[in-house]
């Protein structure tokens, strides 16, 4: 089902470079500016299985994106200059910013190189218990079991299965109904339990994982020293917010906050929503946000900046760098504003 969703945004996306529709829809869907969403930034993999694909890309292809910004004259701007260019409704120049989720060493190796090339500013979002090394990446821990198994024995509910997992395309229909169930479970504490149960059984550290892919508190520091970098909060553990009580989703964001503020001396105004759709991130997410103080926060929801973001600054929408589909040909697409337009049924605010 997910390869036929690429396969369909793939070609939609084609659609729209083929006809020169993006063109004409420009002028009316572009708005004033974008957020572009990234996490990882790294040389490709070679790997034939590589489920968690849709979240990295190559350092070619992030700058063939600023070449193409610069090549439209679009500003490339700080989540702080973002924020003061809404509030102010100064939008002489369209512009763009630049944010990465999670905080991966490989955005201090291989990203910031890149970015500085182009002297563009970039926002990091720190969970802290990956900085600590005690983070759970989850979905990257189930992508490690499943590559290293030729089945999987898990027990769901009252269920045992044995998933095959002896080709890639086997691999892959086990980690998207691993995934989707991981992702479904009521808890966090029902994840972690099922997670935990899953690398024990196949020997997989996810500590050691975590340890090996996420900054340091220490690389933070240095990365966070750049002029060019601004350091985001993205909760403590990158819990799905909307499934806490309101009283666990306020600590996560202001002890987040707390704990990089306290490790870089410096105050943190920037959030992202960990997952960012609509079933971790709504209204009540929106306003402890901005009662926790910070200026903005980001979504993963599909969509370009207009005037009217202004008003919804714990709400702000953005444009996905994914990995599958690192053609330079969609870079006009995707700043044009169409391929927004049509997954959000034309609506340009989608804060609720």
């Amino acid at each position: 089902m997910k390869q036929l969703r690429n396969n369909v945004i793939r070609a939609g996306l084609g659609a729209l470079y083929f006809s020169g529709a993006h063109h004409l829809l420009r002028p009316l869907l572009s708005g004033v500016g974008a957020i572009f969403m990234l996490h990882h930034v790294r040389p490709a993999r070679e790997a034939a299985f590589q489920p968690n694909r849709h979240l990295e890309v190559t350092p070619h292809f992030l700058r063939a994106t600023l070449s193409h910004l610069r090549s439209r004259g679009i500003d490339i701007i700080s989540m702080d200059e973002l924020h003061e260019q809404l509030v102010q409704g100064r939008f002489t120049r369209p512009f763009a910013a630049f944010t990465l989720d999670d905080g991966y060493r490989d955005n201090l190796e291989f990203a910031l190189p890149v970015l500085r090339e182009f002297d563009a500013p970039l926002a990091v979002y720190v969970a802290s218990e990956f900085a600590e090394g005690t983070g759970r990446l989850w979905w990257t821990a189930l992508e490690t079991v499943i590559a290293k198994a030729d089945q999987i024995d898990i027990q769901i509910g009252n269920s045992a299965l044995r998933l095959d997992a002896t080709t890639p395309a086997a691999k892959q229909m086990a980690f998207d109904r691993l995934h989707d169930w991981l992702r479904a479970l009521p808890g966090e504490h029902d994840l972690k339990r099922e997670i935990e149960a899953l690398c024990a059984r196949y020997d997989v550290d996810m500590a050691a994982l975590c340890r090996s892919l996420c900054l340091s508190w220490d690389e933070v520091k240095a990365f966070a020293a750049d002029p060019l970098v601004t350091i985001g909060a993205h909760t403590i553990s990158h819990c799905n917010l909307a499934r806490q009580s309101e009283g666990i989703a306020a600590q996560e964001m202001a002890v987040s906050r707390a704990r990089i503020e306290q490790a870089l001396g410096r105050t943190v105004l920037h959030f992202a929503y960990p997952y960012g759709d609509r079933e971790a991130a709504g209204e009540r997410e929106f306003t402890l946000a901005a009662s926790a103080g910070f200026k903005t926060a980001v979504t993963t929801r599909p969509g370009m900046l207009f005037a009217e973001n202004a008003a919804h600054m714990t709400a702000l929408p953005r444009v996905s760098l994914n990995g599958n589909y690192q053609d330079a040909r969609i870079l006009p697409v995707l700043t044009s504003g169409a391929a927004t337009a049509m997954w959000n049924g034309f609506r340009r605010i989608a804060a609720a």
